[in-house]
C-alpha cells in the first residue's frame, strides 16, 4: 500500500503537473521555433505576445461572464479564445508591418531583428500592464477538478489522494489537438509544404514560385494562434500575471534550443524535458520517500534540491549545458 501511496503522491505533485506544464511550454516553444526556422531570427517578444493574446481572451471572458454566458463545467475562456487569437493575430501582423518588414526588405542581419524584437517585447509588456494591470488576474470558472483527492481516497481506500484539475486535462487535450493539426498542416497542405521549403532553402523556394510574403503572413498567424493558446492554458492552470509571461521566455527558449531550434518535433520534446526537470528538481521529496523508506530512515527535511523560487534557474542550467555540448539540440535543429 505504501508503494501505491508513493506512486499517487508522485503522480499528484510531479507527473501530472509536469505533463500539463510541458504541454504549455511545448506550444510556446513551437511558436519560437517556427519564427526561427522560417523568419530566421529569435523572437524575444514571444512571451509578451502570449501575454497580449491571453489578456484579450481574459477581457472577452469577463464580458461573457457579465452577460451570463458560460460553458457549464468548462471555463468560459474557451469561448473567448477565438477572439483572443484574432486580436493577437492583428497585433503581430501590425508589428510585422511596422517593425520587422523593413528589416527583411533591407536584408538586415538576424541580430538586428533580435534587437528589434526586444523593443517590441518592452512595448507589448507595457501595453498589457497598462490595459489589464500588473497584478494576478484569475479568469477560470466551471468545474475545478476532474478527480478530487477526497473522492479518490474514498474510492481506493488509499491514504494519499489524487487530484486532477480540469485545467490540466484541458491543457493536455488541447495541446494534442493543436500539435496534430499543426503537423498535418505543415506536412499535408500546399501552404505548409511551402513554409517548409522556404525554411530549408529560401533561394530555391523563391525560384519555385513560392511567395515569401505569403509564407511570412501564414507563419505569423500560426505563431499568434500558438502563443495565445499556450498563454491562455498557462493562465487557466496557474494565474495570469504579465511579468510571469516575461519570465516564461527563458523556459520556452530553453525548450526550443534543447529540442533543436528550428525543429517542431524538438520543440515539443524540449518542452517536456524542461518541465520535468524543473518540477523534479524543485519538488520536496519528503512525502514520497516517507512512503518508500523504513520509518527509522525517513527524512526529517523537505529533501528539496532547489526552492520553487529558483525553478527558472533549472531551465538556464540546462540551456547552458546544451549550448556548450550539443548546440544543435536533441533533434539536430539549426546551430544557435
Amino acid at each position: 500500500m505504501d508503494i501505491l501511496n508513493a506512486i499517487v503522491a508522485l503522480s499528484n505533485f510531479v507527473l501530472i503537473p509536469a505533463i500539463a506544464y510541458g504541454s504549455q511550454l511545448a506550444l510556446g516553444a513551437l511558436g519560437v521555433t517556427l519564427i526561427y526556422g522560417i523568419l530566421r531570427f529569435s523572437n524575444f517578444a514571444h512571451g509578451d505576445t502570449m501575454a497580449f493574446g491571453t489578456m484579450a481572451t481574459i477581457l472577452v471572458t469577463w464580458w461573457l461572464q457579465s452577460m451570463g454566458v458560460g460553458l457549464g463545467p468548462l471555463p468560459t475562456a474557451l469561448l473567448a479564445l477565438p477572439v483572443g487569437i484574432i486580436a493577437c493575430m492583428l497585433a503581430v501582423l501590425a508589428t510585422d508591418r511596422v517593425v520587422y518588414r523593413f528589416y527583411r526588405e533591407v536584408k538586415a542581419k538576424p541580430i538586428i531583428l533580435v534587437m528589434a524584437s526586444l523593443g517590441v517585447m518592452f512595448i507589448l509588456n507595457g501595453l498589457v500592464r497598462f490595459i489589464i494591470g500588473p497584478d494576478d488576474q484569475r479568469f477560470a470558472d466551471g468545474e475545478r477538478f476532474i478527480v478530487t483527492a477526497r473522492g479518490f481516497r474514498e474510492a481506493t481506500g488509499l491514504q494519499e489522494g489524487l487530484a486532477i484539475k480540469s485545467t490540466q486535462g484541458i491543457t493536455v487535450v488541447t495541446a494534442v489537438i493543436v500539435v496534430a493539426v499543426l503537423f498535418w498542416f505543415l506536412n499535408r497542405t500546399r501552404t505548409g509544404k511551402s513554409m517548409r521549403a522556404y525554411s530549408d532553402n529560401e533561394d530555391l523556394a523563391l525560384l519555385s514560385g513560392i511567395s515569401p510574403e505569403r509564407v511570412v503572413l501564414v507563419t505569423w498567424l500560426i505563431v499568434a494562434a500558438l502563443a495565445t493558446i499556450a498563454g491562455v492554458l498557462y493562465g487557466l492552470d496557474k494565474s495570469f500575471k504579465p511579468f510571469t509571461y516575461f519570465q516564461l521566455l527563458l523556459p520556452i527558449f530553453a525548450s526550443a534550443i534543447v529540442g533543436g531550434l528550428g525543429s517542431p518535433l524538438g520543440a515539443i520534446a524540449g518542452g517536456f524535458v524542461i518541465a520535468f526537470s524543473e518540477v523534479f528538481v524543485t519538488y520536496a521529496w519528503k512525502k514520497v520517500l516517507g512512503y518508500l523508506m523504513p520509518e527509522h530512515l525517513e527524512p526529517s527535511g523537505l529533501v528539496q534540491l532547489l526552492s520553487t523560487d529558483y525553478k527558472f534557474a533549472v531551465s538556464f542550467a540546462i540551456l547552458l549545458i546544451v549550448l556548450l555540448f550539443k548546440p544543435t539540440g536533441l533533434f539536430k535543429g539549426k546551430a544557435v
